[in-house]
């Protein structure tokens, strides 16, 4: 009569821990650096502040833009102001004048 035998091993065993490390792994990852994780956080962070950087200046623009459109509709024109629109809407100037090119946004 023949009999078998079996070697005792522990295969077996450290299978339920190798998932639960795999498990861990995967979640841990995302929870750094998935879209609603701990890095993304700081990304969001870094991007308020640009933001905000943003809307200073465009809030500074905005204030010299109504101040420039007061003169305009406060009844009486200032000589300065209505000259200086005559001059840009028919982009000519006097022989004597020096004409200081700058950018839109500053």
């Amino acid at each position: 009569m023949w009999t078998r035998h079996h070697k005792n091993r522990r295969t077996g065993a450290l299978i339920v821990p190798v998932l639960a490390v795999c498990f861990l792994t995967y979640f841990g990852f995302h929870a750094y650096h998935g879209d609603y994780g701990i890095y993304s956080k700081y990304r969001l962070e870094d991007r308020i502040v640009h933001l905000k950087r943003d809307l200073a200046s465009v809030e500074k623009r905005r204030v010299e833009l109504e101040r420039r459109v007061r003169l305009l509709h406060d009844g009486t024109m200032e000589r300065d102001m209505l000259d200086e629109h005559v001059r840009r809407a028919l982009n000519m100037g006097h022989p004597d004048d020096v004409i200081i090119m700058r950018n839109q946004l500053n």
